[in-house]
């Protein structure tokens, strides 16, 4: 029988809990998905026996880093490297991103997992002497790095364009330069400010429709050279209202992690595939709805996916950009690490009684692959906060 932990309440108060889904969810092994994309935008796991400031030189544990994205593969799911749910920009500087991205391309091989790496422009540092010739610059030298070593482009929101774009018509100069100069079409990535307040006013306005109108012409002028979009707004209307502005060989990949499940699903007039930090953290369960969502019951996609909501809306409430503690967190309970311990120190970004909730929720979706296991993590992290 499994033990009790004690946990705390949102009164401050303690309780005990104890663990009451004891039945992991079963993914079918060798199955590709055949109706939906699905990348999993994958964590990374610090070393936390370097000896360097985490701060500012954060070392990366490369051993547990790839085999958890050998586990994501193994899943069947798809994996976006070096993106933000990799603390991307958050402590995980480009020097470190090339050495990650090289990693997990060369490892993606020797299973056949497909991987497609984030392209930026963060080896700039954002101020007011950057040009956009410098924006252009940073971002080709980035994607000639990706394709040298055979992989997949996202084109990331870049901080620096940000700040000098004077308007859409230079975020349209920028991405016809990078675009027309890649070998392969590239998925774009529109990421809200919800996740990183420095891109407030991404394509040249503050108003989420003229700027979906500025991103919608660069991708029509541009078609050849984009696969897909993916955006993360937290806004499932707008994803579907630009969804069906698309062109008809564009995709849309979601990044809201508060809607998925409908988003996936789609409606009459088409659907998202998907690009997601949540399906780093609830994997089994993402993978299964896939393959019931290729079997076309629904009723089993639904099941696998309803109690993951209420997970995911906690664990990316704001600030949203803190989200990878959570992610990272379940990580640890499920024993793809043996610590708790991030690029940073970001694993104090969330409160303990964030995560005693987490773990509640987690044990809810049946996402908890040994309770015995995720009890005792849970009580080794709540002694450091002098609860015993």
């Amino acid at each position: 029988m499994t033990q009790s932990v004690k946990l705390v309440s949102k009164d401050r108060q303690l309780y005990d809990y104890t663990p009451k889904n004891r039945q992991s969810i079963e993914v079918p092994k060798g199955k590709p998905f055949k109706s939906r994309i699905a990348y999993s935008a994958a964590h990374v796991v610090c070393d936390p026996l370097a000896s360097n400031d985490p701060l500012s030189d954060g070392q990366i544990d490369w051993e547990t880093t790839m085999a958890y994205r050998h586990y994501l593969w193994s899943l069947g799911l798809s994996v976006a490297e070096a993106m933000d749910t990799a603390q991307r920009g958050m402590g995980l500087n480009w020097q470190t991103a090339k050495e990650l991205i090289r990693r997990s391309i060369t490892e993606a091989r020797t299973v056949g997992g497909q991987v497609a790496s984030g392209v930026g422009t963060d080896q700039l540092q954002p101020g007011p002497s950057v040009t956009l010739d410098d924006v252009e610059k940073a971002y080709l030298e980035q994607a000639n790095f990706v394709e040298g070593e055979g992989g997949r482009i996202i084109l990331m929101a870049s901080r620096a364009l940000a700040v000098c774009a004077k308007g859409p018509e230079d975020y349209e100069r920028v991405y016809r330069t990078v675009l027309s100069n890649v070998s392969e079409p590239v998925i774009l990535h529109w990421l809200g400010d919800m996740f990183d307040p420095a891109l407030k006013g991404y394509w040249g306005s503050e108003g989420v429709e003229r700027a979906m109108d500025a991103c919608l012409r660069i991708i029509e002028d541009n078609e050849a050279k984009v696969d897909g979009i993916k955006i993360s707004l937290l806004d499932d209307q707008k994803e579907i209202e630009m969804r069906r502005r698309l062109p008809a060989s564009v995709k849309m990949y979601t990044g809201d992690d508060f809607n998925y499940p409908s988003l996936i699903k789609g409606d009459e007039q088409g659907y998202s595939h998907a690009l997601l930090g949540i399906f780093d953290a609830i994997a089994p369960a993402a993978a299964a709805a896939m393959h019931a969502l290729d079997a076309g019951d629904m009723k089993q996609y639904d099941a696998l996916l309803e109690k993951t909501v209420p997970l995911s809306r906690h664990i990316f409430q704001k600030p949203t950009f803190s989200y990878k503690t959570g992610v990272v967190f379940l990580a640890y309970l499920n024993g793809h690490q043996s610590h708790f311990r991030m690029i940073g120190g970001s694993e104090s970004a969330r409160s303990i009684q964030h995560l005693s909730d987490l773990f509640v929720m987690a044990d809810e979706a049946s996402l908890l692959a040994d309770p015995d296991l995720a009890v005792e993590r849970m009580k080794t992290t709540l002694a450091q906060a002098g609860i015993r």
